[in-house]
């Protein structure tokens, strides 16, 4: 099935390598969930040292500039990428000619996407009343169709779980982008420096997904099941729509009201807010849908799996978003510099709703994994009315205002979310709320108590500079965690959460398995059990 690192995904019939199931599935997804989430880890370092450096080398227009161009290009660039890959990793049984199919009509859409996009840069810059918005298109237009090439190959590579290359891939092509945009920012290209960064990103990203996957698309032919994976692929990407408008809607709002660069302050402070939660929930997304496709619909196995997951995403999501609610500040400030603080008052505002926003990206787990695209299609249609109706009530006040609305909206959508995803497999609402709230009363508990107790030592308050942001960031995130951790403790009457996730962070370690257990993994999975049945987190296998 693959030599090394890369992967030959169809025997010489032309069939789909299949995977063993069992132990060998379990330890595979365990292992690809370990290598998405320090992927994530390792994406993320990079992107903050990207916005260290370019924070400093350019201006903040030159980030709304851009900001104006991507928030519509990142949409069309997404056509394949979020449609055909579910597609690819759902479908029970696929071949060589379904693939070769799926990738000729991903490419043909792409390739009139591009050349639209490339032509429409006239419209954009009357809409945001900036001549530079139509240049800045024409060049970033070339993204669509070299993100549209390697997208199949990826998705290949997922299926057969061979999540520690695409993420090394990921890695590896964020590398290349950000080296690119930081010489020529280095250079004085200005705004351009991004513009090069973007372009760099996808054709990085292709090359990598052409060598780790050794497969050449066949002409397109006849194949039973192109139709129906397109159907499915559509209403996943329409669904991607309606959620990638609601969540790029305050962009626009942004930028059409208040200019470059009130959006360059508002884009930083949500990029905090968003790399927060899509560094942990979108990279398991694809490691979630391929692992839980293979388990009964419906079966107690499912819920078992999907509210160990949640549990997990609490526990992560409502840490991290507690503390950052705190810290989040002195993150800008000492990340961005001094002229960045308007974009820190805005974050404020995000803070509240990290965790819950963690929690929420996972009920889409669901719809796909059983195949209801066209389920979760409905839903994005109730969230994008909901959140862009806070958005327009909340346009008066500014870019702090949208960014409440962002907050609130998850706090109002989320339970009603899994209880519309959970209906068709008889996951009760009760059940979910059950695995995650003493998440949510161990990070209220714990930021409460935090926010009360550094009140009381007003010189630490009171230092400046990067030095003072460092010591609060220092003192005020480890606080909050010993707080966080200890409320937990409190409220499980134990250490089984703990033990829990230190077992999972065990087993995502990559290491040589038979197929039988050792005596030391039967030990593991009997604590396992008894701490399900006590309900406490479980491994997201």
């Amino acid at each position: 099935m693959s030599s090394g690192f890369r992967l030959t995904p169809f025997d010489p019939n032309g069939s789909f390598r299949p995977l063993e199931g069992g132990d060998e599935l379990r330890r595979l997804a365990v292992q690809g969930a370990g290598a998405t989430v320090l992927s994530g880890v390792i994406v993320l370092l990079v992107q903050i040292i990207g916005v260290v450096l370019l924070a400093r080398l350019l201006a903040p227009r030159d980030f709304g500039v851009v900001a104006m161009v991507t928030t519509v290009s990142l949409f069309l660039s997404n056509f394949g990428l979020n449609g055909f890959t579910e597609a690819v990793l759902q479908r029970e049984e696929i071949n060589h000619a379904l693939a070769s199919n799926l990738f000729w009509i991903n490419l043909s859409v792409c390739v009139v996407l591009t050349i639209g996009f490339a032509e429409a840069g006239s419209l954009l810059a009357r809409f945001y009343r900036d001549p530079l918005v139509s240049r800045i298109a024409a060049w970033v237009s070339l993204t669509i169709v070299l993100t549209s090439v390697s997208v199949i190959h990826l998705a290949l590579l997922k299926r057969a779980m061979r999540f520690p290359a695409a993420s090394a891939n990921s890695i590896v092509a964020r590398c290349a982008s950000l080296v690119v945009s930081i010489i020529l920012g280095w250079a004085g290209w200005g705004y351009w420096a991004l513009v090069a960064g973007a372009v760099v990103l996808p054709l990085a990203q292709s090359i990598g997904g052409w060598y780790l996957c050794r497969w050449v698309p066949g002409l397109p032919r006849r194949a039973v099941g192109t139709g129906s994976m397109v159907r499915f692929a559509m209403s996943v990407y329409g669904s991607f729509s309606l959620g990638f408008f609601t969540q790029n809607m305050d962009n626009l709002l942004v930028g059409w009201r208040f200019g470059a660069p009130a959006l360059g302050f508002y884009k930083k402070a949500y990029d905090l807010f968003a790399l927060s939660g899509s560094q942990l929930t979108a990279p398991l997304t694809n490691v979630a849908v391929s692992a839980l496709s293979r388990v009964k619909q419906g079966s107690i196995e499912y819920r078992r799996h999907i509210l160990s997951a949640l549990a997990l995403m609490a526990f992560v999501g409502m840490g991290v978003g507690t503390d950052l609610t705190l810290v989040g500040k002195d993150v800008i400030r000492l990340l961005l510099g001094a002229k960045w603080g308007e974009s820190g008052s805005i974050f404020a505002f995000f803070g509240p709703g990290i965790g819950i926003m963690v929690l929420y990206y996972s009920h889409g787990w669901i719809h796909l994994s059983i195949g209801r695209a066209d389920r979760r299609l409905r839903w994005a249609v109730i969230e994008v009315t909901v959140t862009g109706l806070l958005f327009l009530m909340a346009l008066p006040w500014g870019p702090k205002g949208i960014a409440a609305a962002w907050t609130a909206s998850f706090w109002i959508l989320t339970l009603p979310a899994f209880w519309y995803a959970g209906r068709p497999i008889r996951l009760g609402i009760g059940s979910v709320v059950a695995a995650v709230w003493k998440y949510f009363l161990a990070s209220l508990l714990a930021g409460c108590t935090c926010f009360v107790v550094v009140q009381k030592f007003p010189p630490l308050l009171e230092m400046t500079g990067p030095m003072g942001a460092f010591t609060r960031l220092v003192t005020i995130s480890a606080l909050c965690g010993s707080l966080y951790l200890g409320a937990l403790i409190l409220l499980y009457r134990g250490y089984a959460p703990l033990l829990q996730v230190a077992h999972l962070l065990r087993d995502m370690l990559p290491r040589s398995r038979t197929r039988g257990q050792s005596l030391s993994d039967r030990g593991a999975v009997a604590e396992l059990a008894t701490a399900r049945e006590e309900g406490c987190v479980t491994s997201a296998s």
